[in-house]
């Protein structure tokens, strides 16, 4: 590498060893003391920066910190107390130049170049067609990223085709940075919403798409994110951080509908856990003025229901003939002879307050007559609550409703408040004009919420405040200070904590029909019997409001008093603090600077503890640590486990370590892992809200919930130390990462030659390498590959015989075939044998992946006295 240009007077040699040698951070300082009295020497500095970036680029890959940010970095330094080095006083002629030779530095260089370079050579001054000339560059050269940040750094977004920018990189799966090129241009904005919704189109192509962009080589879970359940989220997220409207995106907003109409129909007549009557408002609603939803609609009752009531709601909407079921016409004309095709939406008898001795059994039951539940419409009733409720001292269960948003874009308004006090439940109307945004109910509700001498109860408020907040918006103007509240979401969360380790507790009987979940659950857990939520999904904007509505509304207010009252008894007994208030809440989330401390002590945790690996250690020391699970020690293929789908890093760093892994695809269901545990009797992996309701559904100490926030491989180390698993360096890849199959075929060098070279793959990839000079990075990575130091890698894994392979056809017995293209020549004389997974074909060989590994998880590896000595 040499250094040529205008940097006369600068100690090249030397410079030049510092380059190319390996640096350490006594040397990185020595570096910049250097680059320091460098700069003052040089004639033109502009000129010289740019050489030595150029030097650079081809050294020091893969450092954490590289050589071109300490150049940039004591170069800007430098300027600061040196303003004479500017293009200012250069001639028009030396300026372009010195500017396009930085804009060349652009095309690969790292990301960091870009910010200083177009500071220091101000290469947003340059001409438009210059700068949209650099663009298409970087997009010939698939420097897709480079390209958009550089074209909204210089501004150029409404010169550029927004598709041709954004696509490739939506495919990518870099959303984030097709938002950040249509920031604060809403005709750009509207215009990526659109297209977004047009993939959400029934009739979209995919492979159609793909096929304009060949260059590209996608993995399967950039293709999984273009389907229309993922794009649909995306599109009504964009649509309501932009501000769009939802008459533009019509395939999302009709996709949601139908979801939500496939909803309603299950939770109607599979689930059962919905009254017709909640079901039909919500249809009526959501397929009003709509012919394909009205039609989707008969279709599914003719699965669902019956044929008769197909029939009706067809002739009600007057579908046409062509457009119906088979069997739907002929039932319409049968009902008209017989005079039965009008649909009954008169309401059956009156209600009474008590419920059916069947539901008495079955549910928690609201202990309050009818007349201690008020219902508040005038100021004055809500003036009588307030003096009844704003008492020092008192407690108060506050819940809320809202119509369940079905189909709709806007979001949830609150339609009623109930507070529950002692023998009492004040039902607020926020659909009555009288009080729903009368200064005297909103002050009121602030009141109680601030008043720290009143004890407030609730399960989830985030939720409730988030749609207070959109019913008034005034509260997000002057946000509330909330005092004395006790969210009993957090104490569910510590008793289900307490309990995970406790194979005494009580646990929830698991029956044919859905597990409880939520408030429900606790109610369970905590008084003996569920909630009933046959009415949690009613229209509860709807007047008047049935006897059920009623009765379910306060009942979820006074449970919360219940609740707390027999935890506060005796929280001993459940595993709690004498305070149930000092139970603490979610953090919020923290900013990057509020992070860095914590990340450098986990960094120096991490270092004490492989310190300590290396110290002689006990088993007993590894069950000291994990308390809660009482079995014994096991080892990585006895541990059978399904990964949820936000844990696939986990489940690949698991089979990387020889676990058996069953992992969900981002499009499945939480509700397949517990299908998948029971079946195969695996322990189910998850974190965040699902572990709830997983652990219901599966036996105790089948499910265990780990922190989103941790990386992978901590995850993994977690696990192994949970379950007590014995690692030996024999179980690191005895299974395969791709599809979890522990079976291996071993090849030679000379039949993977003879494989290769018979499918043409060896002389077409040797072929085109020999065109190219200089050798492209990767083959330059494959060339410096060494022999595996350490251990010698002998896999726990069965093995599979020579005629496993059909010499034909590469396959085996499973149908998968030998994955030969993925094998670059240039290993072909360095590696002796090749490893190949029997139940997808992919093809392995010794590297130093191996060596990294036993390094990673040092601190939970077993070696035995034979191994340590071969190291």
């Amino acid at each position: 590498m040499s250094l040529e240009g205008q940097s006369k007077g600068v100690d090249l040699p030397a410079l030049q060893e510092h380059l190319c040698g390996l640096w350490s951070r006594k040397e990185q300082e020595e570096l910049r003391q250097f680059l320091a009295s460098s700069f003052p020497q040089m004639q033109e500095p502009l000129a010289g920066l740019l050489d030595f970036l150029q030097g650079c680029l081809t050294v020091q890959k893969g450092k954490s910190t590289t050589l071109h940010q300490i150049i940039l970095t004591e170069f800007m330094r430098w300027r600061t107390n040196n303003p004479q080095a500017s293009l200012n006083g250069l001639r028009e002629e030396e300026r372009l130049r010195l500017q396009k030779k930085a804009l060349g530095l652009l095309t690969d260089s790292h990301p960091g170049y870009m910010d200083p370079l177009l500071e220091i050579y101000q290469l947003s001054s340059l001409k438009r067609p210059l700068l949209l000339e650099h663009v298409d560059f970087l997009q010939d050269c698939c420097c897709f990223k480079e390209a958009l940040m550089f074209s909204v750094k210089v501004e150029l977004q409404k010169d550029l085709d927004m598709e041709k920018m954004c696509v490739p990189l939506i495919l990518l799966d870099k959303l984030s940075l097709a938002e950040l090129f249509v920031r604060d241009h809403p005709d750009l904005q509207q215009r990526l919403v659109s297209l977004l919704d047009s993939w959400c189109e029934p009739n979209f192509n995919m492979q159609t798409l793909l096929s304009q962009y060949p260059y590209m080589v996608l993995s399967k879970h950039q293709t999984d994110q273009i389907q229309p359940k993922l794009l649909s989220k995306h599109v009504f997220r964009l649509m309501e951080k932009f501000c769009i409207d939802p008459g533009l995106c019509s395939n999302s907003v009709y996709k949601r509908k139908l979801d939500s109409l496939r909803f309603l129909m299950y939770k109607t007549f599979g689930e059962k856990s919905m009254s017709e009557e909640n079901w039909r408002d919500h249809v009526q609603a959501m397929i009003e003025g709509n012919t394909e939803l009205q039609v989707q609609l008969v279709q599914l009752l003719v699965k669902h229901c019956s044929l008769q009531t197909a029939a009706q709601w067809a002739a009600h909407y007057n579908l046409p003939r062509n457009r119906l079921p088979l069997g739907v016409w002929d039932k319409i004309q049968s009902l008209s002879r017989k005079k039965q095709l009008e649909m009954c939406f008169v309401s059956g008898p009156p209600e009474s307050w008590t419920s059916l001795q069947f539901d008495q059994r079955k549910y928690y039951q609201l202990p309050l007559p009818r007349e201690n539940v008020l219902f508040l419409e005038s100021l004055d009733e809500v003036k009588q609550c307030r003096e009844a409720v704003l008492k020092p001292g008192c407690v108060v269960g506050i819940d809320m409703e809202w119509r369940a948003g079905f189909g709709t874009v806007s979001s949830q308004r609150v339609a009623l408040i109930q507070l529950a006090v002692q023998e009492r439940v004040f039902l607020l109307d926020l659909c009555a004009h009288a009080i729903s945004h009368h200064s005297t109910t909103v002050n009121f509700i602030k009141a109680l919420l601030s008043d720290k001498n009143i004890l407030k109860l609730g399960y989830g408020m985030s939720g409730d405040l988030r749609s207070l907040v959109s019913t008034w918006p005034e509260l997000r103007e002057e946000p509330m200070k909330m005092e004395g509240v006790l969210d009993l979401l957090h104490v569910h969360q510590e008793l289900q904590r307490c309990w995970l380790g406790n194979k005494r507790c009580r646990s929830v009987e698991v029956s044919e029909r859905p597990a409880e979940k939520g408030l429900s659950l606790l109610v369970q857990q905590v008084l003996g019997k569920p909630l009933n939520k046959t009415e949690q999904l009613s229209n509860w904007e709807r007047r008047p409001l049935r006897t059920s509505q009623l009765r379910y509304a306060a009942t979820d207010a006074y449970c919360l008093l219940d609740v707390y009252l027999v935890l506060s008894r005796d929280p001993k007994a459940f595993g709690l603090p004498e305070d149930l208030r000092s139970i603490p809440s979610a953090q919020p989330a923290k900013s990057r600077e509020e992070k860095k401390p914590k990340e450098k002590n986990k960094q120096s945790k991490r270092r004490e503890a492989r310190q300590k690996a290396n110290e002689p250690h006990s088993m007993d020391d590894c069950l000291k640590m994990n308390s809660e699970y009482e079995g014994s020690t096991i080892t990585p293929p006895e541990l059978r486990v399904v990964c949820d789908n936000m844990l696939q890093g986990l489940g690949r760093f698991l089979r990387c370590l020889g676990v058996d892994v069953k992992m969900l695809e981002n499009t499945d269901d939480h509700k397949v892992a517990a299908e998948l545990a029971r079946a195969e009797g695996r322990v189910i992996l998850t974190a965040g809200q699902p572990y709830q309701t997983l652990r219901s559904q599966v036996g105790e100490g089948r499910c265990l919930t780990l922190d989103c926030s941790e990386k992978a491989r901590d995850q993994a180390v977690h696990v192994l130390r949970h379950f007590h698993v014995h690692l030996t360096p024999a179980d690191i890849f005895s299974r395969c990462q791709a599809c979890n199959c522990n079976e291996y075929f071993k090849l030679s060098r000379e039949d993977m030659t003879r494989m290769m070279k018979e499918r043409g793959l060896l002389q077409d990839i040797v072929s085109k390498r020999d065109d190219c000079e200089p050798q492209d990075e990767t083959q330059a990575e494959y060339n410096s590959w060494r022999p595996p130091e350490g251990p010698e890698f002998t896999p726990h894994c069965r093995w599979a015989p020579r005629t496993a392979l059909d010499p034909q056809t590469f396959k085996f017995p499973s149908g998968a075939e030998v994955q030969l293209e993925t094998v670059p020549p240039g290993l072909l004389p360095r590696i002796p044998v090749y490893f190949i997974c029997t139940g997808c074909g992919k093809v392995f060989w010794e590297g130093t992946h191996f060596d990294r590994v036993l390094s990673q998880f040092q601190e939970v590896l077993h070696v035995s006295e034979d191994a340590a000595t071969k190291a």
